[in-house]
């Protein structure tokens, strides 16, 4: 699909479709259309390159050999996946595990979040599920180039990271193609750089977590990647009670209390991996960490609609 919205001498060229599993949508300010087009698709291809390695969905991915491998043997892999691997480790040391790409140990069979599931599972059986999940258990080796999942039943997966990184390559790949002005909205992981045509910043709106699809509020930005995690799109309600589908790993039940967080910074990768462990570490510890971590900003909405920021955040609304 093929969107142009035409603004004084230039044009903003936009690609919409379906990548990672989830609904990409690419956009590049230009003059020449097909400069924009060779860019987008240029971007395009590379979000496929990485779906490929990292996608758990294919049974060919190096994902998908290092979960097969578990407990039995070491993997080699290309040096790509040994850095967000070894990233993803770090962000998991600085949230305390609250991050952790091997959440993918848990049986998410048990939280499939639809009309069916009526109860949760009991607190014990929950515990006896997340026992895999344990950053501190991939080992990896720079000089081999390999990853190593000690124990057998181990999975990880980039739910929580890979949309993000794959935005942010997409932009890479568009600035050295010479676009100078863009968005890479994976859906709603975001990245954002350079004017409008009409020389104005982008302006993003943030959902409002009770009414999906509304904005509450908007900001303008340049330069800058933002991501959204909440419990307005995938949930279930047990004995009035909502449930989002993002699991604490600590517990192995889904998390309450939060409805939606929204990470701003300068890099996609970053604000992906940080809206879920700010849900699951709650309003206090969350916003706490946001508020001593350079470039990185927060904004939180809990079960009762009360609105928390992070220090440097300004919204339109407020007064003074």
């Amino acid at each position: 699909m093929r969107i142009v919205v035409t603004k004084k001498d230039k044009k903003i060229f936009t690609k919409k479709l379906k990548l990672m599993g989830n609904q990409f949508q690419l956009s590049a300010v230009s003059d020449s259309e097909d400069k924009a087009m060779s860019a987008l698709d240029a971007a395009i291809a590379e979000i496929s390159r990485i779906e490929k390695w990292m996608t758990t969905y294919s049974e060919e991915s190096e994902t998908a050999l290092i979960n097969r491998q578990a407990g039995i043997a070491p993997v080699e892999v290309r040096e790509e996946m040994l850095g967000i691997i070894e990233r993803s480790i770090r962000i998991s040391k600085l949230t305390q595990g609250a991050f952790d790409i091997s959440y993918g140990s848990v049986d998410k069979s048990l939280w499939n979040f639809d009309t069916q599931m009526k109860s949760l599972p009991d607190s014990q059986t929950a515990r006896q599920l997340v026992r895999l999940v344990n950053y501190r258990n991939i080992i990896l080796d720079p000089e081999k180039r390999t990853v190593f999942l000690k124990e057998k039943g181990m999975r990880i997966g980039f739910g929580g990271i890979g949309k993000g990184y794959a935005a942010e390559r997409g932009k890479l790949v568009m600035q050295a193609a010479g676009i100078e002005s863009g968005i890479v909205n994976a859906s709603g992981d975001m990245t954002v750089w350079g004017l409008q045509p009409d020389g104005r910043p982008w302006t993003i709106g943030i959902i409002d977590s009770n009414l999906s699809g509304d904005i509450f509020s908007n900001m303008q930005v340049n330069g800058l990647a933002i991501a959204t995690s909440g419990n307005f799109e995938k949930y279930v309600i047990i004995a009035g009670k909502k449930y989002s589908d993002t699991i604490n790993p600590r517990t192995g039940l889904p998390i309450t209390g939060i409805k939606s967080v929204t990470i701003i910074g300068t890099n996609a990768e970053i604000t992906d991996a940080m809206a879920t462990p700010v849900m699951i570490m709650g309003v206090g510890p969350g916003m706490y960490m946001i508020d001593h971590m350079k470039d990185i900003e927060a904004i939180i909405v809990d079960d009762n609609d009360r609105v928390y920021k992070s220090a440097n955040i300004y919204f339109s609304h407020e007064k003074n």
